[in-house]
């Protein structure tokens, strides 16, 4: 009878011993998981704060050539003034939510929406035009068409993965603007 009970005991204590591993280790797992997880987030919210306000300050320091530029677009020509606008103040906007972690989720969503519809635009002027200027500015002025695609759809690709990763990191609890601007 004692040594069923100390078996018992010991089983037990066996047990427990084991089950604190695997805590300790799942525990540890996650918190390394979340780590490079937030890590990944912040280098893609970086890259994004770079790209957009070096593309907004290159369009804003001569907006007169921005302007004449996507005025040749035949997507855009009878929309060139408000476009040439918009496009850069949208660029700063997005560069400043990302900087926030509070707003990080809202500016991630932003970024990836804006390169998609800049992915788009490409592929459109790719196929149904024969020459548009870059209205990029700076550096990415002297790419060609392919590979401002290439360049779009990496940063479509981190956009998904900042936007999946932020999503997970906040446990999926940012249902509406509201509660991130509570949070």
């Amino acid at each position: 009878m004692v040594s069923q009970s100390l078996n018992l005991c010991f089983k037990k204590s066996e047990h427990w011993i084991i089950n604190k591993f695997f805590q300790y280790r799942y525990f540890h797992t996650a918190i390394h998981t979340t780590m490079k997880r937030q890590t990944a987030v912040e280098i893609i919210c970086f890259l994004f704060i770079f790209l957009f306000m070096y593309a907004a300050l290159v369009k804003l320091m001569d907006p007169e050539i921005f302007r004449a530029e996507i005025g040749q677009s035949p997507l855009l020509t009878d929309i060139a003034y408000p476009i040439s606008l918009a496009i850069p103040a949208t660029e700063i906007l997005i560069a400043i939510l990302l900087v926030f972690p509070r707003l990080r989720f809202i500016g991630l969503l932003m970024s990836l929406s804006l390169m998609i519809t800049f992915t788009f635009y490409i592929i459109i002027i790719m196929n149904f035009s024969e020459h548009v200027p870059c209205s990029c500015g700076g550096v990415l002025q002297r790419m060609k068409w392919i590979d401002h695609l290439i360049f779009n759809i990496v940063f479509v690709l981190l956009g998904i993965i900042g936007v999946r990763f932020q999503y997970i990191q906040t446990a999926g609890h940012t249902h509406s603007i509201k509660d991130i601007l509570l949070q």
